[in-house]
């Protein structure tokens, strides 16, 4: 892949990116750095080498999702501003 500064006129207009002459040539330069590492990649032999899927030996390292009972709603309501003694009262953010 040639990299060239029509190439990155088109990746900075499909970023929204503007740069100058001088930002342009390094923006070269860098990408053709990162061709020729993948490039370099693609040399090494991976035969018999299984996909890597996870960075660790850890998996699924959740916290079990257990039921338990609802906050005690009595005690929530008394440390809310505004409630009705069943229901917290918020101000009204959707106008009409």
């Amino acid at each position: 892949m040639e990299i060239n500064e029509a190439l990155i006129d088109q990746l900075a207009n499909l970023a929204r990116l503007s740069f100058t002459p001088a930002e342009k040539a390094v923006m070269v330069a860098d990408m053709q750095r990162m061709i020729g590492f993948v490039n370099k990649l693609e040399e090494l032999d991976t035969t018999g080498v299984a996909p890597l899927r996870y960075m660790g030996t850890a998996h699924n390292v959740l916290r079990p999702d257990e039921a338990a009972a609802p906050a005690a709603a009595p005690g929530m309501l008394k440390a809310a501003a505004h409630n009705d003694g069943q229901f917290f009262k918020v101000p009204k953010v959707i106008r009409k």
